[in-house]
């Protein structure tokens, strides 16, 4: 029963921060970049094209688009992340619908308008990274081309901000044979507006994801080593190695302890290390990437 609760506790932790994530995504678009005829990428930035030609709204094509899109994620990801991405976009295309009405167009006016495109680009493809980055790392998605993106990556070892970078830039460049009352060079400036705000958008997504699967191996050197090496596997349960070693100064024989854990896991091993043996020597140095088990899976192709 406890198990139970535990379960849906953390179901119900998850689409609250997974919300959260989406509310920070549509602010992006509400308050930075449709105010300023911006394009982006994704079926968002799809979407703000027919916006902008047609005037047909934000809310209603992201969710038809979408809906369309999404019945290739239930095959190749799995029932799970479908039903997580069919909140993420139901939700969204709801926020997308009901935030502006809450928002003064003075605001807007204010702290994106008056500011300039550029900071609107910076501003807006950091909250657009950072909420899409939230959302992906509670499973689900804001749709579209991020499933495109999570379709790749589950199968080759390519970062899904690499990934949207190429499909924005198809989207973004596409922009420049809509019509409109902008001359060409108004329409070429604000495909590099867009470009601008892709890379801004495609690096905050990357630091943010990559930040969290960070790995840290660290080199113990203590006369406790036996105490350490248990108190480390048990509270940490990672794996834990004690090789043979001899100074070369003193001549002396002993052993050092060597474990690789998530950069978030450091502070946890530093501590056993701190209650058993202040006099402890060690070494932390970061790594490029980690396979195996409690760490990341080699991707090399795709599964049969």
């Amino acid at each position: 029963m406890k198990t139970k609760s535990k379960k849906i506790l953390s179901e119900l932790r998850s689409y609250a921060i997974m919300t959260l994530g989406l509310l920070c995504y549509v602010l992006a678009w509400v308050i930075f970049i449709l105010p300023n005829n911006l394009v982006g990428g994704g079926v968002t930035g799809i979407s703000a094209i027919i916006q902008y030609w047609t005037g047909f709204e934000v809310s209603y094509s992201f969710f038809i688009i979408n809906a369309v899109l999404l019945a290739v994620a239930f095959k190749v990801l799995g029932g799970g992340f479908g039903l997580k991405t069919i909140y993420a976009i139901v939700v969204s295309s709801v926020l997308f619908k009901v935030i502006p009405q809450f928002i003064p167009a003075a605001f807007i006016q204010e702290i994106a308008i008056n500011n300039g495109l550029m900071l609107c680009c910076i501003i807006g493809g950091a909250l657009d990274g950072l909420g899409m980055a939230i959302t992906f790392t509670q499973g689900g998605s804001t749709g579209g081309t991020d499933i495109i993106a999570l379709m790749i990556n589950k199968y080759r070892s390519i970062s899904p901000g690499r990934i949207l970078v190429v499909l924005d830039i198809i989207i973004i460049a596409s922009s420049m044979i809509v019509p409109s009352d902008g001359s060409w060079g108004y329409k070429f400036a604000i495909v590099i507006y867009g470009f601008i705000m892709s890379g801004v958008c495609s690096f905050t997504l990357d630091m943010f994801l990559s930040g969290n699967k960070q790995s840290v191996k660290i080199l113990i050197f203590s006369k406790q080593y036996d105490a350490i090496a248990d108190r480390i596997s048990q509270e940490t349960e990672r794996g834990v190695t004690v090789v043979n070693t001899r100074g070369w100064f003193t001549k002396e024989e002993g052993k050092v302890v060597i474990v690789i854990v998530r950069k978030t896991e450091l502070g946890q091993v530093l501590r056993i290390v701190k209650e058993i043996d202040k006099k402890a020597f060690l070494s932390v140095g970061s790594v490029m990437g980690v396979y195996g088990e409690g760490f990341e899976q080699i991707k090399s192709g795709l599964k049969k």
